[in-house]
């Protein structure tokens, strides 16, 4: 038995029908069952990872878990629910990010950073999945492209590899299937950087119809696109917009070498996702 979290979640719900598809068992842990709608043949289990003792059933039998944890919301309580998953399972597949240290103390990285120590300590078998930036990030824009057929964002010139849903999902499915990445902390991205000028437009191609990428400075940003988000965080999403400009986010080749297909382009991304950018 598999014991998926975030299971209503992008990746976490694509683990999900991927586990499904090779006919494994699978039990999704959810806040409330009644709305979570997750295909049939998954049972379904109430819980709460910021709840150490609600998590008595999920973990009954489970062999291992894949974690995606509720970022900084829950990090109250990560001591106690990684030390309660670890006394019950044998493996955890974390998603983690990359860019996480030994010295990384703050914001989301320090929190991934945080849970990766824990489960360390805690004397599970483990592995780390670190994705570079997720494609779907990029649905902040839908909105804008909806009602006007434009993106206005920082730093048009910034090449990031982004990465399909499907793809971490499926890096992770090894992961809890096969033996091979016990210990490992895969580095995962798409296939390609490229420009966010270049993702507007594909983005346009998949829906049918131009999208422009109007570029906002950083300091327009802070007040447009970023009012009420924490000071340091904005810095931070702005500092790395700026350098990807001169250094564009790494790319791997690791979702082909572990899954033998090669990463799903951005291109193929956008066209799985052109509903959400119709109006």
């Amino acid at each position: 038995m598999i014991l998926v979290t975030g299971a209503t979640g992008r990746v976490g719900g694509s683990v999900v029908s991927q586990l499904l598809d090779k006919g494994l068992s699978v039990r999704a842990l959810v806040r409330d069952p009644q709305r979570a709608l997750l295909p049939d043949g998954v049972h379904v289990v109430r819980g709460d990872l910021a709840d150490p003792g609600s998590l008595g059933l999920a973990l009954e039998g489970v062999d291992s878990v894949f974690l995606v944890w509720p970022t900084m919301e829950a990090d109250h309580a990560a001591s106690q629910t990684i030390a309660e998953i670890a006394r019950r399972v044998r493996h955890i597949v974390y998603l983690s990010s990359n860019g996480v240290s030994e010295d990384t103390t703050e914001g989301i990285l320090g929190s991934h950073a945080k849970l990766e120590r824990l489960i360390e300590d805690s004397g599970v078998e483990w592995t780390f999945l670190r994705p570079g930036g997720f494609a779907a990030n990029t649905l902040a824009w839908a909105e804008q492209i909806q009602a006007e057929g434009v993106v206005r964002w920082v730093h048009g010139a910034a090449r990031r590899a982004l990465i399909h849903e499907r793809d971490i999902a499926a890096v992770g499915v090894v992961a809890l299937t096969e033996e091979g990445l016990k210990g490992a902390r895969p580095t995962i991205t798409g296939p390609e950087a490229i420009t966010q000028f270049e993702q507007a437009q594909a983005i346009g191609a998949a829906i049918g119809r131009p999208v422009r990428f109007e570029e906002v400075t950083p300091e327009d940003a802070r007040q447009e696109l970023f009012a009420g988000l924490p000071p340091a965080l904005v810095d931070g999403i702005l500092a790395a917009h700026a350098a990807m400009v001169t250094q564009p986010e790494m790319v791997t080749d690791t979702v082909e070498q572990l899954t033998g297909t090669s990463a799903r382009t951005f291109g193929e991304w956008a066209a799985d996702h052109a509903a959400d950018f119709k109006s």
